[in-house]
């Protein structure tokens, strides 16, 4: 099979392969998905087979009207109405208990089920067309770097499906905000992304920020979030966040020095590095960039014969929050204090 890569005005060919049961290439507003009908369990087989991902890892189903909301879940709580007339359209998961609906190989085999609304407007044409909620993690092979654009995603996995929808690159470049609710005023973070903890307060009276962010789990814990239990996001090289400013990760990275050594690094890092001798590619300087670039930077130094990558760690706040729970996943949680 070779996989077609089609434009965004032929989303209705890419909808009729969906109806039928094929899973799709979608463009969103946090990275690409690999799409499939979410009350399809055979459709759901054929995403978990082609990302080669675990079966008790849940899957996130997409919406594109509010009305689609109320069939998959048993209730939505007056706190999660709040929350989605502020964020969606947007980068928000909100995990309720789900109905019948939704097939248990699609919750991953929880009660629960987790729901978003994407803001991009490909994506919600696509949804529209096929008429059916759509199930769509993020269209890589099952732990490699999420893909933020077409070509990512044509990379792992051409030959696997059909057709990949080419819709531009991802705005925000991670997937989504994914929270769960512990009472009726309280919000649980079980992982970031743009939506943030803050902007969350400005709407929820409280709310945590799960200790799974950014700590690993024990073998055998049952997740309710993608993105919590396994390795995730990595390249084939081998991944070391680096904590310290940019004098001391420097001198760190000159005794690490060897063939296939790189760093990724602040924008603002740069003209040390050059100076220094160290092969550097950046992500950004604000947050924001950091969170868009870091994925497609990743698999940038892939394709240059990386063989170990030093990552300037971001900061843990904001949106910085989403980038160091990637990074720490790409990393193996292996963090290093230089200085």
């Amino acid at each position: 099979m070779n996989t077609k890569m089609l434009r965004a005005e032929e989303a209705a060919e890419a909808a009729a392969l969906l109806r039928r049961g094929e899973i799709v290439g979608m463009p969103t507003e946090t990275v690409y998905g690999l799409g499939g009908d979410a009350g399809n369990a055979d459709a759901v087989r054929a995403i978990f087979a082609a990302k080669g991902r675990p079966a008790d890892n849940p899957l996130i189903v997409h919406i594109a009207d509010l009305r689609d909301w109320a069939p998959l879940v048993t209730e939505i709580p007056p706190l999660a109405k709040a929350l989605a007339r502020r964020f969606w359209p947007g980068p928000l998961t909100m995990i309720l208990p789900r109905t019948d609906k939704v097939p248990e190989i699609t919750a991953g085999g929880l009660d629960t089920v987790g729901v978003r609304f994407p803001a991009h407007p490909v994506a919600q044409e696509m949804i529209r067309l096929a008429g059916v909620p759509i199930a769509a993690p993020s269209g890589n092979r099952s732990g490699s770097p999420s893909p933020t654009t077409a070509a990512h995603m044509l990379a792992d996995m051409d030959g696997r499906i059909p057709a990949i929808v080419d819709g531009g690159s991802c705005l925000c470049g991670v997937e989504s905000t994914v929270i769960s609710f512990d009472n009726g005023s309280t919000v649980r973070v079980l992982r970031p992304g743009f939506v943030t903890p803050e902007q969350l307060q400005t709407v929820a009276p409280n709310v945590i920020v799960d200790e799974a962010v950014l700590a690993q789990l024990t073998p055998g814990t049952v997740v309710r979030s993608p993105g919590m239990k396994y390795k995730h996001y990595a390249p084939k090289a081998e991944v070391m966040i680096v904590e310290g400013d940019t004098r001391h990760f420097i001198a760190y990275l000159l005794r690490k020095q060897a063939e296939g050594v790189y760093a990724l690094v602040f924008d603002s890092d740069m003209e040390a590095c050059d100076k220094a001798g160290i092969l550097a590619v950046p992500y950004g300087d604000t947050d924001e960039q950091c969170a868009a670039e870091f994925f497609a930077r990743l698999r940038e130094l892939d394709d240059r014969g990386a063989k170990a990558i030093y990552v300037r760690a971001p900061r843990t706040d904001g949106v910085g929050l989403a980038v160091y729970n990637r990074l720490i996943r790409a990393a193996g949680f292996r963090v290093l204090h230089a200085g």
